[in-house]
């Protein structure tokens, strides 16, 4: 078995291994690996002053398929303190995915910072997330689940812990931008109310607004799904590290049922 979700293949070249399978359709990788992959690309273009991301979106085009990605990151809109990034992923010469994101200038504001709002009960007090049946292993099998508010079989809002057990990128320790973007698409999951035999509840985009990058290996998925009456629904998170929440992540849902077909 892979120690890693992406294996480098040079040329900014990924094989994807069997800990990016998502657990709806096996074949397909759960987003949140990918998410990380394009944070990862963001990561990469050198700034030439401090700065920080402060927002990322991720489009998800289409299916990504556990085998070969090919990635490309650039600067869309260059700045001396806010800058517009782009990166995407390619499958057989298809973009699947792609994300902006804007970083911004660094400057001292400990002074004035806020408080990031309560913490979330320890990952240590928390009990080992069980899903529902008829999810399958692969990205749940290669995060380790905690949960500390409600329970992922149990419909409605929940709050989890979650800790990669691989790193993203074989050979590489994750940074906490690709840690947070590896567990944030998982909101929807997390969250979710409806038997996933029955209904489609797939997110289009993700995206997240940052206040600081989250330390340490462990992060906080606060999640709540609110579903209209014509088919759309949002997942929306607070994201946290063990000092406090961190940012918010939000997903556009399509919402129908099976019988109705989805894409």
């Amino acid at each position: 078995m892979a120690g890693a979700f992406y294996l480098p293949l040079g040329d900014e070249r990924y094989e994807a291994t069997e800990h990016t399978n998502g657990p709806w359709n096996p074949g397909s990788q759960h987003f949140g690996p990918p998410s990380a992959l394009l944070v990862r690309g963001l990561e990469r273009l050198e700034a030439t002053h401090p700065a920080q991301l402060a927002r990322v979106t991720v489009e998800i085009l289409g299916p990504a398929p556990v085998g070969e990605l090919q990635q490309r990151s650039w600067i869309e809109r260059p700045g001396r303190t806010v800058e517009l990034l782009q990166s995407e992923l390619s499958a057989g010469g298809r973009v699947i995915a792609r994300a902006s994101g804007w970083r911004i200038a660094t400057s001292d504001t400990a002074e004035i910072a806020t408080d990031g709002g309560p913490l979330l009960p320890s990952a240590d007090a928390g009990s080992e997330a069980a899903f529902p049946d008829g999810w399958h292993g692969g990205y749940l099998e290669a995060i380790e689940w905690r949960a500390v508010r409600g329970a992922v079989t149990t419909p409605g809002p929940a709050a989890v812990w979650a800790r990669q057990r691989y790193p993203l990128v074989d050979g590489e320790e994750p940074t906490g931008l690709q840690r947070l973007f590896t567990i944030a698409d998982s909101g929807n999951g997390v969250s979710n109310f409806l038997p996933v035999a029955e209904w489609w509840f797939i997110n289009s985009e993700l995206t997240v607004h940052l206040r600081r990058i989250p330390e340490g290996e462990w992060i906080g998925l606060d999640a709540v799904t609110l579903v209209g009456p014509h088919g759309v629904g949002t997942a929306t998170s607070t994201l946290h590290d063990r000092s406090g929440p961190v940012g918010t992540g939000a997903q556009a849902l399509l919402v129908r049922p099976r019988q109705a077909g989805g894409g």
